[in-house]
């Protein structure tokens, strides 16, 4: 029996002691407190420091005539277009070429010609009458010099020099 006196007493002494220690603690956000007032020069010791970052302030050090140097754009280089212009030439070129060879086989074998040459079906689509063969380069021909027209007027607003694009 003592011991479930001594028990109860020592809970209550410990239940009403935890309280009174809190008490005795200042609370979260009632402290009372220094109000810092920051100076620029302080600000500036804490940015030298690394310990905070300033946004949307100008540094006066830089001169505004000083430029970074720009990133390399290509469609603000001459050399590019040239090089473009040059690859978009050879493969108008290569089409219409093949696009006249096709004509001419279709016209050989119209004419029960001996043809020399032939149409190579592995390079082009095999079960198309030969009219759809001709739409098909024809369309090819086209979509090339879609691209070197698109490609000149992108000079054309980049500044580029006509002569550039035709290798002078």
């Amino acid at each position: 029996m003592t011991r479930h006196l001594f028990f109860t007493v020592s809970l209550a002494l410990l239940c009403a002691a935890i309280p009174l220690r809190a008490a005795d603690r200042p609370h979260a956000g009632t402290d009372t407190r220094n109000t810092v007032v920051w100076t620029n020069d302080d600000l500036e010791r804490l940015r030298l420091l690394g310990l905070i970052c300033i946004v949307g302030r100008t540094n006066e050090e830089t001169p505004k005539s000083a430029s970074q140097p720009q990133p390399y754009v290509k469609t603000q280089d001459p050399e590019w277009y040239a090089e473009q212009a040059a690859r978009l030439r050879d493969e108008l070129e290569r089409r219409r070429a093949q696009l006249g060879g096709y004509r001419q086989a279709m016209e050989d074998a119209k004419s029960l010609k001996a043809m020399t040459g032939g149409v190579n079906l592995d390079e082009s689509d095999i079960s198309i009458t030969p009219e759809a063969g001709i739409e098909i380069l024809q369309q090819r021909v086209s979509e090339t010099q879609m691209e070197l027209d698109a490609l000149e007027d992108l000079a054309r607003r980049n500044d580029i020099p006509p002569g550039t694009l035709r290798g002078q």
